[in-house]
């Protein structure tokens, strides 16, 4: 009897990681959530009967390899999702070195630490790192400074990691997705001083269903980059 996959998920709280825990919860795999501290743990872990947790802190990228170093680590990962994102709008003239400090620690720096340290036990199932980009990642606008430059920082990771791993089975893909219907979103409209629509956005399942496809290709082949793009 093959094994069942087992995947590691950031962001897994709210949005499209939320939906990509509920489907492959659903499909009966085996899911890690990875929680900024013991509480959140506890409250991810009500939701998906089953589900590990892991406790690190993607604010506080200095920090994972310790607070991980006290935990069980899995034997082997078929994929490691990075989704979980933190963003604030503001002019370069305004922005202070904390706001770029969070934005690259918890979209960049972090995503780079956890990769590192779970590098072994993907190489061990040949699995595939997803990074879910922006299409800040691509183009950046005003007041999107930092946080497309952590984006575009994710896209070079994600491109050299592809190169460096390729030899060893690992597959590497970016998602772009345009604005899509979460708390993020509702907190740019907030920043933005619109409106906010959820109904004119895409909805989160849309985009889970692109990184399940990608995850699901077969092995003669993979997805390197896609973009996801509000239909309406």
């Amino acid at each position: 009897m093959s094994r069942m996959a087992t995947h590691l998920i950031t962001g897994a709280g709210s949005g499209i990681g939320a939906a990509v825990a509920r489907r492959l919860h659903a499909r009966g795999e085996e899911l890690i959530l990875l929680a900024r501290d013991a509480g959140r743990a506890k409250e991810l872990a009500s939701h998906y009967e089953g589900a590990r947790t892991l406790v690190a802190d993607l604010a506080d990228p200095d920090r994972i390899s310790k607070s991980l170093g006290m935990q069980p680590m899995p034997e082997h990962l078929d994929s490691l999702l990075h989704i979980a994102g933190i963003l604030d709008l503001g002019p370069i003239a305004e922005l202070r070195p904390k706001t770029w400090h969070q934005q690259l620690n918890a979209n960049l720096i972090s995503p780079a630490e956890l990769t590192r340290l779970f590098l072994p036990h993907l190489r061990a199932a040949r699995g595939q790192v997803v990074f879910v980009n922006s299409g800040a990642g691509l183009n950046a606008h005003a007041e999107w400074g930092a946080y497309a430059a952590s984006k575009h920082g994710l896209k070079a990771l994600a491109d050299s990691l592809r190169h460096e791993e390729h030899g060893n089975g690992i597959r590497v893909t970016s998602v772009y997705p345009g604005r899509t219907a979460s708390p993020m979103q509702a907190k740019v409209h907030s920043q933005e001083g619109k409106e906010y629509d959820a109904s004119r956005w895409i909805d989160p399942e849309s985009v889970a269903t692109t990184i399940l496809m990608a995850i699901d290709l077969p092995r003669d082949a993979e997805i390197n980059d896609v973009t996801v793009r509000p239909g309406r």
